[in-house]
């Protein structure tokens, strides 16, 4: 749901424009969408100038982002993280512009040349699995060769957090006039996935780093995916629930092993009750 093309998304705003779909409480496998609003109470996500360390992922070929993405720490300071069902294939030709805004790139256009990801969202599309770890090449900055880390910092990978935890979510939304939007709000669970509530969270947000203070920096601790690819409603984002298989990836990632080949994302499961 949270990765559909701009066209896609412009026709679903037509037919179910955000402030008209709801659910109460939370939407469950295969549930209609009805007619309504979000729930009271629920926050509101704002536009704000935007972080280093996050930028919209472009597909290739394309001026109209798919997804977010962003950079995490590494000895080798080439890596992003996102969701898998936002990449497919070996990744040729994706590219990532960190802090951008308004059409502008402040720091550049970072081309991807390698991806990896869980064996159980490789072999059969495990919503559990949906993350992934990109590499960048290197960019010549000043006259100098730099690494994507070098120009704007990067944010630690931590394990998936627990109830009750407060995140801060930077996101890139379609159509949202190139402006990036936030939202800080407290982690729950459904079943094993942790989610939030903040609205609206729409296509073009998969990926988004869910970021926990730590110290005087941040650990992301999942990124917008998992269930229903993210969720199939604009006010609830879930995660895959970072662990054991994610800190594998992001092994073969820093090491450098034989990229993985992604599957294209197959249906979210989302059903809007036409």
């Amino acid at each position: 749901m949270r990765a559909r093309t701009l066209a896609a998304a412009l026709v679903v705003a037509m037919v179910f424009p955000v402030s008209v779909i709801t659910t109460v409480g939370g939407p469950t496998a295969g549930a209609a969408v009805t007619v309504g609003k979000a729930p009271p109470g629920t926050p509101a996500a704002h536009h704000f100038p935007g972080v280093r360390t996050v930028g919209p992922l472009f597909p290739p070929g394309s001026r109209v982002h798919s997804c977010t993405a962003s950079v995490v720490a590494s000895a080798a300071g080439d890596l992003l993280v996102t969701s898998a069902h936002c990449v497919a294939g070996t990744v040729d030709g994706y590219t990532f512009a960190p802090g951008y805004r308004d059409g502008v790139e402040p720091f550049g256009s970072w081309t991807v040349v390698g991806a990896y990801g869980a064996p159980g969202w490789i072999a059969h599309r495990d919503p559990q699995r949906d993350f992934s770890f990109l590499v960048v090449a290197p960019h010549r900055v000043g006259g100098r060769t730099r690494q994507i880390q070098q120009v704007t910092g990067a944010n630690r990978l931590g394990d998936g957090p627990a109830s009750g935890t407060e995140v801060t979510v930077p996101a890139y939304a379609v159509g949202s006039d190139d402006e990036p939007l936030t939202c800080t709000a407290r982690v729950y669970r459904r079943g094993v996935y942790p989610a939030f509530n903040c609205n609206p969270y729409v296509d073009g947000t998969s990926g988004a780093p869910w970021l926990q203070r730590s110290g005087r920096g941040w650990l992301v601790v999942g990124v917008i995916g998992g269930l229903h690819q993210g969720g199939c409603y604009p006010w609830t984002s879930y995660t895959a629930a970072f662990g054991a298989a994610t800190v594998r990836a992001y092994s073969s990632a820093a090491k450098g092993a034989k990229t993985s080949v992604f599957p294209p994302p197959d249906s979210d499961g989302c059903t809007t009750g036409l």
